[in-house]
């Protein structure tokens, strides 16, 4: 029986309480990040994320696959976003040496530099609205809850389900 078919198991109050704030919250403080960004520094939040990513791996590089599924983004959209970024001369991108079909995106000298320019940026943001209004407890405690939820939506994907 598909999804589809099946009778819905509808939200309780308390439950739609809690989906209603997470979706808004998550929704809002994105585009507060976001916004940050782009007034400071010119760079958006999600050119953020490849970014900092990118800078966490050995040789700033990884391959394009890994860097779509760490930056929650389809490969097609990656792709785009990372054309824009090389016109930038923020990122480049080069052909895998173990792998030819793979395809790596590396950090360059001015996406390293843009990077650590708007890092205090974005920590400052991260801080004031999210982790300074959570407790140190709580935050272990969603912090879990979250790679629960994140395991779960990894291991439905279309593309797990078919490897």
């Amino acid at each position: 029986m598909s999804v589809a078919d099946a009778t819905p198991r509808w939200l309780g109050e308390s439950e739609m309480r809690f989906w209603r704030s997470f979706i808004h919250a998550a929704t809002l403080l994105e585009a507060r990040l976001n916004r940050e960004l782009v007034e400071a520094h010119g760079i958006s939040h999600a050119d953020y994320a490849i970014l900092a990513v990118l800078s966490e791996q050995p040789g700033e590089q990884m391959r394009m696959s890994a860097l779509a599924e760490l930056t929650a983004s389809s490969k097609s959209r990656l792709s785009h976003q990372i054309a824009r970024m090389e016109r930038a001369g923020l990122v480049q991108r080069k052909e895998c040496a173990s792998d030819a079909r793979g395809i790596l995106a590396g950090l360059l000298p001015r996406g390293r530099q843009l990077l650590e320019q708007a890092a205090p940026t974005h920590v400052d943001g991260v801080r004031r609205y999210v982790i300074d209004r959570v407790e140190p407890a709580e935050q272990e405690i969603l912090a879990q809850v979250m790679e629960r939820v994140l395991a779960e939506l990894r291991r439905s994907e279309p593309e797990a389900r078919a490897s």
